[in-house]
């Protein structure tokens, strides 16, 4: 049986906030030019304690343990938890088998389901380029200023690249990374470089914004991207983009360099191309060599 209202009360009474308060949202001072008198008006602490959570997450290239996390914002131990236990349960954190933590794919937002779809069309065609190649085969997408491994077929040789599903990378040193970035507007490219340190990982990383955009002019006229030893010392990758789609997104086959030739890389980089092109296309597309 449905519970009465008690007598004179309606639903203003019961949740306050939607009350017919007027809020002119324009007499509030602009957030990035406020006074510190201004912002403690409408600051809200809580808010700004889980962005600087998700801030210093996205900032790092590897996941954090809650010491890690607790440790950098200056933020109690039990309260850093209950906050990365919510953000977990929105899917906005995700936890690996270590108990550490990375930023999670809700902040792919409207594009989740794309992503999902996008993943499982993948997963056998990287399956099946692995068994082709017998190297390690990835789809990445673009997390913020890094690439973020979403599926990974991981070669059965006993000496291989591997990639975990979920770790994230940089852009500027990896071929996937490098692949998305050269279908991205030049604009929101260095946008990106100014949030992040071009430090290098190897000998051969590049370090400098204007070196990273002509190598993205390369990637344009020949089609596909390379990382050669430039994210791990022995490390060769090749990787061309996903047109057609929502997400910005890549495929890679990624070895040791010894086994792994530069004279290899342009067959391998057209054979990732018929499969992105599979992907990008009808979702029925059966036309990648099976």
């Amino acid at each position: 049986m449905p519970r009465s209202r008690p007598a004179g009360r309606n639903s203003n009474d019961l949740y306050p906030e939607s009350t017919d308060e007027h809020i002119d949202i324009h007499a509030a001072p602009d957030p990035a030019t406020a006074t510190p008198e201004q912002a403690r008006k409408y600051n809200n602490r809580s808010v700004e304690r889980v962005v600087s959570m998700l801030n210093v997450l996205q900032e790092s290239t590897e996941p954090m343990s809650l010491v890690e996390i607790h440790r950098s914002i200056r933020m109690a131990k039990a309260t850093a938890f209950r906050y990365l236990w919510t953000l977990e349960k929105h899917r906005y954190v995700e936890r690996d088998g270590d108990g550490r933590y990375r930023l999670g794919l809700g902040f792919v937002g409207m594009q989740s389901r794309d992503l999902e779809v996008l993943q499982d069309r993948a997963r056998p065609m990287l399956e099946r380029l692995r068994d082709e190649t017998g190297e390690t085969t990835n789809l990445g997408v673009l997390d913020g200023t890094a690439v973020r491994y979403v599926e990974v077929a991981e070669s059965s040789r006993a000496v291989r690249m591997v990639s975990v599903s979920g770790s994230r990378d940089p852009l500027y040193c990896t071929a996937l990374g490098k692949a998305i970035a050269a279908q991205l507007p030049e604009s929101q490219v260095t946008e990106l470089l100014e949030q992040v340190d071009l430090k290098p990982r190897t000998g051969r990383t590049i370090t400098s914004s204007d070196q990273f955009l002509t190598e993205l002019d390369r990637i344009r006229r020949q089609g596909y991207a390379i990382d050669d030893g430039e994210n791990e010392e022995d490390g060769r990758c090749v990787a061309v983009a996903i047109l057609g789609t929502r997400l910005p997104a890549a495929l890679s086959v990624s070895a040791p360099a010894s086994r792994f030739a530069m004279g290899d890389i342009p067959a391998v980089a057209a054979r990732l191309t018929e499969v992105a092109d599979a992907l990008a296309g009808d979702p029925n597309s059966q036309s990648i060599g099976s």
